[in-house]
């Protein structure tokens, strides 16, 4: 497929439109070993050489990240109060990317990031039902009566309980527990409304995998890495599930 050569330059983070439109009149930027001259120059994604500053731009349709998300950045691609997840990606090679999704400004954990909104659209799809599992500490003491009712759908105020959720305890101290919770939905603030239903307060919430995708303990916050090819083909891999409501 052809593209624009300024808009091959942006995707792959050269500048904004308007900075690249200065390399090229630079004479900064090379196709197939000749200067361009124009902006509107159609390239060959997959057959011209493309230079900037004697370097060469390899392009790839779509990439996938694996990103620690910290607390206290916003899951998406602007801000203008807090730090973004892409301000921690600032020097990757792409400027179409975005996360699959959205944690809580306070939330930490895994978060995608990619270009290819197909496999974002059915990663989120409330109908493929993808498991999302988060680490927390909750103030109160979290037993087997919770367990039970989580499985079943707790109501946290909406028109339907939310779907059946898999909690398990992983210990208590000092009123404090440790648990995990699996769920199959997204819902606005859902993992801290699903306690404050049954009287207890999230402390500290992390999500540690989404789908066949893990958190690796050494990625740490605010790092991120390439999917590997395994862990992509796991990904578009995963099959729909049915719809049991």
């Amino acid at each position: 497929m052809a593209l624009r050569l300024d808009k091959y330059l942006t995707e792959l983070g050269a500048g904004t439109r308007s900075e690249v439109k200065k390399q090229i009149k630079a004479g900064l930027v090379t196709v197939n070993g000749a200067v361009a001259k124009k902006p509107e120059q159609k390239v060959d994604e997959t057959g011209d050489e493309v230079c900037l500053r004697g370097e060469r731009l390899l392009y790839t349709a779509f990439e996938y990240y694996l990103f620690h998300k910290p607390a206290g950045c916003v899951s998406a691609t602007q801000d203008n109060m807090h730090r973004t997840v892409m301000d921690y990606l600032s020097d990757t090679a792409r400027g179409d990317l975005f996360p699959v999704g959205r944690l809580d400004l306070d939330t930490e954990g895994l978060l995608l990031i990619t270009n290819d909104g197909a496999l974002a659209h059915a990663l989120l799809s409330p109908s493929r039902h993808v498991a999302k599992t988060y680490y927390a500490r909750v103030q109160g003491v979290v037993d087997e009566t919770d367990v039970n009712l989580f499985k079943n759908g707790v109501d946290i105020g909406e028109e339907k309980p939310v779907r059946p959720a898999d909690l398990v305890i992983l210990g208590c101290k000092a009123d404090v527990s440790e648990i995990t919770l699996t769920i199959t939905e997204g819902k606005f603030h859902q993992v801290k409304r699903m306690f404050e239903a049954v009287g207890k307060k999230v402390l500290y919430l992390k999500r540690i995998s989404m789908g066949p995708l893990v958190l690796p303990e050494d990625l740490a916050p605010g790092a991120y890495r390439k999917l590997t090819a395994e862990e992509l083909a796991a990904l578009k891999n995963e099959q729909p599930k049915r719809n049991e409501d």
